[in-house]
């Protein structure tokens, strides 16, 4: 409001702005709402894209804490950092996985192998590895418990069934030359795990405590006695120091002979590790040598 100076009535500001008039006001508030309108619009929109795409949403990022951005590379981190999506590269050739070109032996073996697993793993409710009652029960399993004969056969038959996949696997990769510049060690992580393979087996034959079982771990483990540098009546075993009961044998048996010390420890070979450092070698070829290879250049198809 105006004032008067006193003198010569000339009106002085007092510095207090004028009120806006009633249109100023109704503008802001048509604005503000505006704004918020498309602040709801945008919320809506993103719950639609999330009810669309749940992955996409901030709890399922958390729940299996894989990010899903829209990048090549961070689907390939994605694949690669999962435990059963990095079996395989992230990005790899289609006629690298035909049928005619692999055969599909490494998915039957492993296949196969998960068979022999769960299959095993039901037979040891079972078995007793003790001299006294060993094959006592191997008659109770296939005589008395219910479909044990057929768990047994199936146990037995995927061993046998096993061991032909991984050598026409192998005998694959030879014609197609899988095994050449830069899967090299490829080869040599086949060539072990196919001897762990034949040590699943041959340790797995003493356990029913048959005569075969016997004669078989006695006929295998004087072979043994034979082993360059380990075996007592190997090449260079006497230099080391090698007798009937320190080499090689010894340490497989137990003792000198076939008894209750080899009975058990082709149980535990057999049984926990075997088993624990062919999955080792495995699980290791399959998530570190093969992705590298797979993103070799001038790999082979």
């Amino acid at each position: 409001m105006a004032e008067g100076n006193g003198k010569n009535g000339n009106p002085v500001s007092t510095g207090t702005p004028a009120a806006p008039p009633n249109g100023g006001n109704g503008k802001t508030k048509l604005a503000a709402l505006i704004e918020e309108s498309k602040v709801v619009r945008a919320k809506a929109v993103e719950e639609l894209k999330a009810l669309k795409q749940p992955e996409k949403t901030d709890l399922y990022k958390s729940v299996l804490r894989v990010k899903h951005d829209e990048t090549p590379r961070s689907r390939a981190l994605g694949v690669l950092s999962n435990v059963f999506l990095h079996l395989h590269p992230a990005k790899i050739n289609r006629d690298a996985v035909a049928y005619n070109y692999t055969w599909g032996m490494g998915g039957m073996t492993f296949y196969v192998y998960i068979t022999l697993v769960f299959t095993g793993t039901l037979l040891m409710f079972y078995y007793h590895p003790s001299k006294v009652v060993a094959f006592r029960d191997i008659l109770y399993l296939e005589h008395d418990v219910p479909f044990g004969k057929l768990l047994r056969n199936m146990h037995r038959w995927g061993a046998h069934l096993m061991v032909i996949m991984i050598e026409l696997h192998m005998f694959r990769v030879y014609l197609t030359g899988s095994y050449k510049k830069p899967r090299e060690f490829n080869w040599v992580v086949g060539v072990i795990l196919l001897v762990l393979t034949l040590l699943l087996s041959f340790t797995g034959y003493l356990l029913p405590d048959d005569q075969l079982g016997f004669w078989a771990v006695t006929v295998g483990t004087n072979m043994a006695r034979a082993t360059p540098l380990l075996g007592h009546d190997g090449p260079f075993g006497a230099m080391f120091g090698m007798t009937p009961f320190n080499d090689v044998r010894f340490g497989l048996l137990g003792g000198s002979i076939v008894d209750s010390n080899a009975l058990l420890r082709a149980y535990i070979w057999h049984c926990v590790a075997i088993p624990i450092i062919a999955s080792a070698v495995q699980w290791w070829c399959t998530s570190g040598v093969s992705v590298k290879m797979a993103a070799s250049p001038g790999l082979r198809r």
